[in-house]
């Protein structure tokens, strides 16, 4: 195996680190702050005349303030399939549907459900984590068993650290993201 190969292999070790944050991002959205946020719903499938179909190609999602999220239906029977999905998501929000819009109303978080929400970042980000560390060992691996097989073990040593450092950095930027939306999921 050649330095190019082992480059390669720390490359793709970098490309599944930034896997793992940009994961973590799409993941931190759905955890609710108290602020009302389109991206609550996102994933969320609606029955389109029997097919699963995402929310956003059946309807318009909005925010009217800081409390309410609205969402207006393309074709007014899908109200009803709409409605049954948000209910079904669980999201702890019950919708109120007017005839022509439903709104959902965000409650503000009590102590308890923020700290519990911080909590699930806080397993996101360690989740995180445990992806950066797995790319981590692959690529060690790689360069280990390069080494035995007669690769230098100075330039073996050197691609290591050159993966080490990848590894902090990616786990330090997972920290400030979930510092980030803890300071966000902790203001009132």
């Amino acid at each position: 195996m050649t330095l190019e190969d082992l480059n390669e292999y720390v490359q793709i070790a970098k490309e599944l680190m930034e896997d793992a944050l940009v994961h973590l991002d799409k993941e931190l959205l759905k955890v609710r702050t108290g602020k009302a946020s389109g991206s609550l719903l996102n994933g969320l499938l609606v029955q389109y005349y029997g097919s699963p179909t995402a929310l956003t190609q059946v309807a318009s999602v909005a925010t009217a303030d800081s409390r309410t999220v609205t969402v207006q239906p393309w074709e007014k029977n899908m109200l009803a399939p709409i409605e049954r999905a948000i209910m079904e998501a669980n999201l702890g929000i019950t919708p109120q549907n007017d005839g022509s819009i439903i709104r959902l109303s965000i409650p503000p978080l009590t102590e308890e459900r923020r700290r519990e929400m911080v909590k699930k970042a806080q397993h996101l980000g360690e989740e995180a984590k445990v992806g950066i560390r797995n790319a981590r060992r692959e690529a060690n691996e790689t360069v280990r068993k390069a080494v035995k097989d007669g690769f230098s073990e100075d330039a073996g040593k050197g691609l290591e650290a050159v993966v080490q450092d990848l590894t902090n950095r990616y786990s330090e930027r997972v920290e400030k993201q979930i510092e980030q939306k803890e300071k966000e999921i902790m203001t009132v």
